[in-house]
């Protein structure tokens, strides 16, 4: 992918980065918030429930983590969530 060559280098020097780790740092950034709410919901139940977390936990977790994340999520129950997880 190609970056803005100011940016890289803004990131290098800032950073203390060499021009390709910066470029994987960007690609890193938009990676994450390119995620959808699907996609989260999915991979946060997988990483806490591979942590020992039981499902009504995790749906609470969940629930106000997406309160924070930069996409707006809408309101969501326990039972969507169980949904879009287990289909």
């Amino acid at each position: 992918m190609n970056f803005p060559p100011d940016l890289v280098h803004h990131l290098s020097e800032r950073l203390g980065l060499a021009p390709g780790k910066a470029e994987r740092v960007i690609e890193e950034v938009l990676s994450y918030y390119s995620e959808s709410v699907q996609a989260f919901v999915a991979r946060r139940h997988g990483e806490l429930q591979r942590d020992g977390h039981r499902n009504r936990e995790i749906y609470a977790q969940l629930i106000q983590e997406l309160q924070h994340r930069r996409f707006r999520a809408p309101a969501l129950t326990e039972r969507q969530l169980r949904r879009w997880i287990y289909g």
